[in-house]
């Protein structure tokens, strides 16, 4: 049966279709990844690294230092929220209740809306009606809203990815819900947590139309909340449209692109060991 199976024509084809588009993704990932390294790391020289930001030495060191506060502070301002609205809409709102409907609804609508329309909105409402400056708060908080929806519906479906017998089973020793699900649930969902918190941080590095809008371009060191900075991939935009100064472009995606590839492998070395704890 075995045999006959891998002779027959048409499994025989979807197999070859299947490693066809793996080859071609990885390929495609691979050129990309290639492509990037190879025009910026010959690029990339001291005086890229200098503290201090000048016409003359287009240092990225304030876009790095803007890119781990701006990740820091919207994550800090995002991952609480969309943590525990996910646990109350799978552990404590009623299955048919119609606030978790519009609640979910509302945040797979969000999810598709482009960057530039949250950039539009940061700038009407932290800028222009509560008098905001060009600042790392105004950025954080627009990132914020724009990764909210990622973090709930991964949490969402660690949560429910959850063996139910692990509630049952607390319940029966006694334990009330609270301690069930910060005891229990939880720590088993951690791993599919943080994959969403993964997936936040790569949206938030490589965004560009609603950072411009909101933190500014601002070559600044993150000394304050209020302080205008630019990220790695706003500083990358910056330069490549001047046109002065793509080789320096080049050398700062080599650097982002090292950056969120370290993030991710530390978020999913600490997912890893939780899991095995």
């Amino acid at each position: 049966m075995r045999r006959a199976k891998r002779r027959d024509p048409l499994s025989v084809a979807l197999r070859v279709l299947v490693w066809i588009a793996a080859g071609i993704t990885a390929g495609v990932l691979l050129l990309l990844v290639g492509y990037i390294l190879v025009k910026g790391i010959p690029n990339l020289t001291p005086e890229l690294f200098a503290w201090a930001y000048t016409s003359d030495n287009c240092s990225m060191m304030p876009a790095l230092m803007g890119t781990l506060a701006m990740t820091v502070l919207a994550l800090v301002i995002a991952a609480p929220l969309g943590i525990f609205s996910a646990i109350y809409l799978v552990e404590y709102a009623p299955k048919s209740s119609k606030l978790v409907k519009v609640v979910r609804m509302t945040s797979e609508t969000l999810s598709g809306i482009p960057s530039i329309v949250y950039g539009l909105f940061g700038y009407l409402f932290f800028l222009v009606e509560l008098r905001l400056t060009y600042s790392l708060l105004a950025g954080a908080c627009t990132l914020a809203i724009m990764i909210l929806p990622l973090i709930m519906r991964t949490t969402e479906e660690a949560l429910l990815a959850v063996d139910p017998m692990y509630r049952e089973g607390s319940f029966g020793l006694g334990a009330g819900r609270l301690r069930t699900v910060f005891r229990i649930v939880l720590p088993s969902a951690v791993p599919g947590i943080l994959s969403g918190i993964i997936l936040a941080t790569g949206r938030i590095d490589g965004e560009t139309a609603a950072l411009i809008y909101t933190a500014g371009t601002a070559a600044n060191h993150p000394e304050t909340l209020m302080t205008s900075v630019r990220t790695l991939s706003v500083h990358m935009y910056v330069l490549s449209g001047e046109g002065l100064h793509i080789d320096q472009a080049y050398a700062t995606a080599a650097v982002l692109l090292v950056v969120v590839v370290v993030i991710n492998a530390l978020s999913s070395f600490i997912a890893k060991r939780l899991a095995k704890g």
